[in-house]
């Protein structure tokens, strides 16, 4: 076997590099587009390791640092020689397109040179920590022909990107390039491209669009204006997309925004015949969703829209009020009150109206809801003829829960039309007045079998009930449940009649059982009852007894009805009237002629009870009684006695008493039982808070019952002097507005 020893010939730094300018030469050939063949394997081999060999050569001929010199020298000679002028000599988009060639070709080059000198970035640079060979050769590029050019190429790009935006066709590929070069050039940093591009394409842009909004908020029409911002808006984001750096999205956005929608914005909303409010008026829906979108990722940018829809719900609500008062002061009282039920059902279509914008147009954004609910609270908390909107709102329930009410409507649309006045009633700021208004409307429905439909008022209890709370609906559910007693409780007593056969009333009795604290409370006076009733009373107490020995009845006369048998001279007829109007005309089966004071006398009523019964009786519609002198008002001076010649073409009627107003006896129940919830909640507060200023005492007070009500101060103020003279409070010594709570 034949063995060989190789000696190393060493390389000197001229002879070594005069090699490597061939494989520098030959690269930058091809680089130019010359003809000249690729490198092959071998070459490749060679030029590398003659770097190796030159650097791995004992001192004093290790060339590292000179070759690490010379790598960098290799770029800026050809940068010098053959870069710069090809680039010098062109303009505009041509420049561009040479500059994308040089850098590409740049990139090349550094490519296959650190490739050659490999061995270098291994370990000399390593160990010395020096910039890497990529780096070095960006960093060429970057400081001789970037730093040169950035600013008429910024220029250019810029010049081409306003030529699109006036609709001319440009290479976007050409411009994609040239700021990847921004970009690239900042090798990981986005400073070059944010500096030397960013900032000078925001300010033209600011100044293009500031051109356009200046012309087009003179010549278009706010949805014409709008449909031009949305198009520009769309055409910029594209142009990111296309060419520009993704971050550059939220600043140029904002830019555009800013000229043509901030600026302009009370311009272009308060527009006379298209702005925000035509729109508005003309149902616009479409350019109000427009509106919307544009507005609402605009910092504060749909508050100035929400005001006016603000405005505008209130306008229209107010006139629907202004045209229910106009027609209640100039029509009858009936009138009046069908006026005040369209009312209610028109503040409800508009309500439905505006929902839908809320939700559609403005997408559910809270600042529609605020204003929606801002503006019904104004014109719902008005009055239309005396008549508060909580009242109005019972009656209008009302008329939909009772037999033979105006409105005519499906089980599905009752259901609609109970859900849709639940949601009133939370703009309505005396919630407890509608309570008292409604519960004294249910008595009504309940006791005189006037209501429609059982399950229609329990499902409007439970809506009540999510709305307002328990407490709210309490005595309404009471009310409900005790009428089903009262109909088991007479089915027992009936059975008990059977059972019993002494104890007979005489006639067909009913009686219907109540508690109390759940009804609106009754004005019931002691009459001296007829004897026959008298005997019912008995025999009904008689079986209570058995039944519990711990309640006390009170009897309600006033709501009582009685069918009696008028025997006149031409036919019998049923008379359906309440007890007391029973009590006057039974005096007449033992007597032709009364006086008004015998009557009065015999019965124990008062003066004012009498003479609403007696008018009943024989100056209204029905003259079951002749009234002398026969004029239209009772006196004290009159006599009366039994009609035998009256007659009416039906066999049974009704009697109605003139109706009493009972509007004043529930605004006064209302602010008693206010009153006390006054006394409680300061009563509450102080227990917790020991001691507290008056100020923060009284608002303390107005947020916890303005669920139900909104507290009067001065109303406020007086509980708490009351509060101090019944000594749960006391004023400070020092400090007259401290109060202290009296354990």
């Amino acid at each position: 076997s034949l063995s060989f020893k190789m000696e190393r010939k060493t390389i000197d730094l001229d002879q070594g590099w005069d090699y490597m300018q061939t494989g520098i030469t030959k690269l930058k050939r091809i680089l130019e587009g010359l003809p000249e063949p690729q490198f092959d394997s071998e070459q490749y081999m060679m030029l590398y390791t003659t770097i190796y060999n030159m650097c791995t050569q004992k001192p004093p001929h290790d060339y590292s640092q000179q070759l690490y010199d010379k790598y960098r020298e290799a770029f800026e000679e050809y940068i010098h020689s053959t870069v710069l002028p090809a680039l010098r000599e062109k303009h505009d988009e041509y420049m561009l397109r040479e500059l994308v060639k040089r850098w590409s070709n740049h990139k090349v080059m550094v490519r296959w040179l650190s490739r050659f000198f490999y061995y270098l970035d291994r370990y000399f640079i390593a160990r010395r920590s020096l910039p890497p060979l990529n780096e070095v050769g960006l960093t060429c590029f970057r400081d001789l022909v970037y730093n040169e050019l950035h600013s008429k190429v910024k220029d250019a790009v810029i010049a081409l990107v306003d030529k699109e935006r006036e609709g001319e066709q440009i290479d976007r590929a050409l411009l994609k390039n040239v700021l990847d070069i921004y970009v690239e050039i900042g090798m990981g940093q986005m400073e070059r491209y944010e500096e030397d591009f960013e900032s000078f394409m925001l300010l033209d842009s600011a100044s293009y669009y500031s051109r356009k909004a200046s012309s087009w908020i003179q010549e278009d029409s706010c949805p014409d204006y709008m449909l031009k911002s949305e198009e520009c808006l769309k055409k910029e984001r594209e142009r990111v997309a296309h060419y520009l750096h993704s971050s550059s999205e939220p600043k140029l956005v904002e830019k555009v925004q800013h000229e043509l929608l901030v600026v302009y914005a009370n311009q272009l909303l308060e527009k006379e015949h298209s702005g925000c409010r035509a729109l508005l008026r003309d149902d616009k829906v479409d350019d109000l969703s427009r509106m919307y979108r544009l507005y609402h990722k605009i910092v504060k940018g749909l508050e100035p829209v929400a005001n006016i829809f603000k405005q505008h719900v209130t306008a229209e609500g107010n006139a629907l009020v202004q045209q229910a008062e106009d027609t209640a002061t100039n029509h009858a009282a009936n009138t009046a009150s069908v006026q005040e039920q369209v009312l209610i059902r028109k503040v409800i279509e508009l309500h439905d109206k505006y929902m839908v914008y809320v939700v559609e147009c403005f997408q559910n954004h809270t600042l529609f809801h605020k204003a929606l609910k801002e503006a019904f609270e104004i014109f719902c908390n008005k009055t239309v003829a005396g008549s508060s909107s909580a009242e109005l709102l019972a009656t209008f329930c009302d008329n939909i829960l009772k037999k033979g009410g105006s409105e005519k409507l499906s089980d599905e649309a009752i259901e609609d039309t109970l859900e849709k006045v639940v949601k009133l009633l939370a703009y309505i700021s005396d919630k407890d007045l509608f309570a008292e208004f409604y519960r004294k409307k249910l008595a009504r429905r309940l006791l005189f079998d006037r209501s429609a439909n059982d399950d229609h008022e329990r499902s409007i209890l439970t809506k009540l009930k999510q709305q307002c709370g328990g407490q709210f609906t309490s005595k309404m559910e009471g009310m409900v449940t005790d009428l089903t007693l009262a109909r088991e409780n007479q089915n027992s007593f009936e059975e008990y009649l059977g059972n019993n056969p002494a104890a007979n009333p005489g006639i067909d009795l009913t009686v219907t059982v109540l508690t109390t604290g759940f009804w609106p409370s009754y004005k019931s006076f002691d009459i001296n009852l007829p004897a026959e009733m008298v005997k019912c009373v008995e025999v009904f107490k008689g079986f209570y007894e058995t039944k519990t020995k711990h309640r006390k009845l009170t009897w309600i006369y006033s709501l009582g009805t009685c069918h009696l048998n008028g025997k006149f001279d031409t036919k019998p007829i049923e008379l359906v009237v309440s007890t007391y109007q029973a009590a006057v005309l039974l005096l007449f089966n033992t007597t032709d002629k009364l006086s008004y004071t015998d009557i009065l006398t015999q019965l124990n009523l008062s003066h004012e009870d009498l003479v609403r019964l007696l008018h009943s009786l024989s100056c209204a519609r029905y003259k079951i009684l002749l009234k002398e002198p026969s004029t239209k008002t009772v006196s004290q001076s009159d006599s009366f006695e039994f009609n035998s010649k009256f007659t009416d073409r039906m066999r049974r009627i009704k009697i109605p008493l003139p109706p009493v107003d009972e509007r004043k006896k529930v605004v006064e129940d209302v602010d008693k039982d206010r009153r006390y919830a006054i006394d409680a909640a300061i009563v509450r507060i102080m227990k917790s808070r020991k001691v507290l200023g008056h100020q923060q005492l009284v608002s303390e007070c107005v947020e916890q019952l303005s669920r139900m009500f909104k507290p009067d101060i001065k109303a406020i103020k007086k509980r708490m002097e009351d509060l101090i003279t019944r000594d749960y409070l006391e004023r400070d010594k020092e400090n007259p507005n401290m109060f202290r709570y009296l354990a």
